[in-house]
């Protein structure tokens, strides 16, 4: 887990990117977030956070995307979920860079058509 003073500067990329209206969320992630709060008062105030951000809608082509390269990333040795694997293929196809700490993006990158929004 990292500390709050580590994740300083991410934070302020990221209330940039908020501010500049560049953010947005897929289904999957807004629901992965929600579940994780068990007391109704926090999963409310997060509900209505999340509010803020739009939805991309998910085509057809996204999920057979991310099935493509939940079969190809383990051919190269590299292991994801299919969530993750989901973000990759509507950030692909939109072109959009991905926002996130999570490490296994590094990996994600060097075999699909990715980008990660540089952080530092």
């Amino acid at each position: 887990m990292r500390s709050i003073a580590k994740l300083y500067p991410y934070r302020l990329i990221f209330a940039k990117i908020v501010t500049e209206n560049q953010a947005a969320i897929i289904g999957p992630i807004r629901q992965e977030l929600l579940s994780g709060v068990k007391e109704k008062k926090m999963f409310t105030q997060l509900k209505d956070k999340l509010s803020y951000f739009p939805d991309i809608i998910l085509s057809e082509q996204d999920y057979e995307q991310a099935a493509e390269y939940f079969n190809l990333c383990p051919k190269k040795g590299v292991q994801g979920s299919n969530t993750n694997f989901l973000i990759c293929s509507v950030a692909s196809r939109l072109e959009m860079p991905i926002f996130t700490l999570d490490k296994d993006f590094n990996n994600f990158q060097k075999i699909l058509k990715i980008k990660l929004l540089k952080l530092g």
